[in-house]
């Protein structure tokens, strides 16, 4: 019987804290049931922009759900929901949810970017420690102050909300990109230079056709209006970071333990956000001799589309940080993005490469005339989620009705899928990054597993 928050049943949880260390109890009933339902392949799905438990189940929930109607009636499977501490920004519709479960107010909307309280306990809950340093940026949100001494001492405050210390497990976990020598890349650049510059352009990114805060023509932007925006980047970065973390020192070690538990279960891993990021580098986590994982199916991936490859196009001394970690699948990788997340299409490649960049105020200007900021920006700072895998040779790309014909989806190697067709719902800032229950994304993972 399915567990009463959930639809589907057998179903499991792995729960990770920030640095990927298990809870053990969780883990080790996973590892004594499966067996025991004569589970054959099991759907491992990672969550993104969740900031509690009760949020990231009930997104499993809706998701799984079409799973059983579509599997073959032969097929026995179960279900994990990884859980592990992320948050959403309360202000971020999510689809077909209850207004009720993604916010309570939405200080945007009359033009003040303020914190509302749920997003504040958002915060205190996923930095723990840094309540002052909370309260001290709400407050600064709260006044707007009109000198630059303030937007600097702001950008100081979230520098030091995000930050870990330097021998702290999740210090390594940031980059998606090596440079030459395999160093990895440094940190974002919106964290370098004037913060007063950098919220600025995230107001005028913010300031499209449909934005709460609109911008009158040839005014500059009150770049209080873009200072939240870096508060939500500063803090998908430190997501970001720990989705790294929990998916080689957390997910990938399960999983071989799961192995040697249970050899004839067949893994499939599906990521959402940085979920996606998380179960892509649960590969690189992976014991060498696990062959395990079956497929894995990453959805509106928020990390770079480079991070596959052995080189880059602009750069043939630098790689990616998971490159060849595919060949870890003994199935497809399959990246299923959409143009209409804006979430990807315009704020990663703006905090991706933001301080010094003097492209960056006429991409977010360009994005307003009908250009998004990654076609402006260019491909350097493009994410999965808004364009798939890039620079992987051999790299199939499908739209979603020819993924799932009978036979299209090839059975290994990268493979991207056009999903914009299903994903494309969603109100500012996020798009439809979001947009990702429905039947025909079940079915893309079902294929990808070669589930019967």
């Amino acid at each position: 019987m399915a567990d009463p928050e959930m639809s589907v049943s057998p179903y499991w949880e792995l729960t990770f804290d920030a640095d990927g260390d298990a809870d053990g109890s969780r883990r080790e009933r996973l590892l004594a049931e499966v067996n025991t339902r004569k589970v054959r392949d099991l759907i491992v799905f990672a969550h993104g922009w969740n900031n509690d438990r009760s949020m990231a189940t009930r997104l499993y929930s809706r998701f799984f759900e079409a799973v059983p109607a579509l599997a073959p009636a032969t097929a026995r499977i179960g279900y994990v929901g990884v859980v592990w501490p992320s948050m959403r920004f309360t202000d971020e519709p999510i689809p077909d949810f209850q207004r009720s479960m993604t916010a309570t107010a939405l200080p945007e909307a009359t033009g003040r970017p303020g914190l509302d309280k749920d997003t504040r306990q958002a915060l205190l809950e996923t930095f723990p420690g840094r309540a002052t340093v909370v309260e001290q940026i709400a407050g600064l949100l709260d006044r707007q102050s009109g000198d630059d001494e303030s937007l600097e001492e702001f950008g100081g405050l979230v520098r030091l909300l995000v930050e870990v210390p330097p021998e702290a497990p999740q210090t390594g976990f940031a980059a998606d990109l090596l440079r030459s020598g395999g160093e990895p890349e440094g940190a974002p650049e919106m964290f370098a230079g004037s913060t007063a510059e950098v919220c600025e352009e995230f107001a005028r990114a913010l300031a499209g056709p449909e934005s709460p805060v609109p911008v009158a023509e040839f005014a500059l932007p009150n770049p209080w209006n873009g200072a939240k925006e870096l508060l939500r980047q500063a803090t998908y970065y430190a997501m970001k970071r720990r989705a790294g973390t929990v998916g080689e020192r957390g997910l990938g070690p399960a999983l071989g333990r799961l192995a040697e538990a249970a050899p004839g279960v067949r893994v499939h891993l599906v990521g959402h956000s940085f979920g996606a990021r998380l179960v892509s580098f649960a590969l690189r986590g992976l014991p060498e001799e696990v062959c395990t994982v079956k497929s894995v199916t990453l959805l509106q991936g928020a990390f770079s589309h480079y991070a596959f490859a052995a080189e880059l196009p602009h750069d043939s001394s630098a790689g990616g940080a998971l490159k060849g970690r595919q060949s870890r699948i003994d199935g497809p990788l399959v990246c299923c993005y959409s143009h209409y997340d804006e979430a990807l299409s315009t704020f990663y490649p703006l905090a991706s490469r933001m301080a010094g960049e003097s492209q960056g105020v006429l991409a977010a200007d360009r994005a307003v005339a009908g250009f998004t900021v990654a076609d402006v920006l260019g491909p350097k700072w493009g994410a999965m989620g808004h364009d798939g895998v890039q620079a992987v040779p051999g790299t199939v790309r499908l739209t979603i009705a020819e993924a799932l014909g009978a036979g299209r989806l090839p059975v290994s190697g990268c493979v991207n899928v056009d999903a914009a067709a299903v994903v494309r719902n969603g109100g500012a800032p996020s798009g439809a990054h979001s947009d990702i229950c429905h039947s025909e994304l079940a079915q893309v993972v079902l294929a990808a597993g070669r589930i019967h």
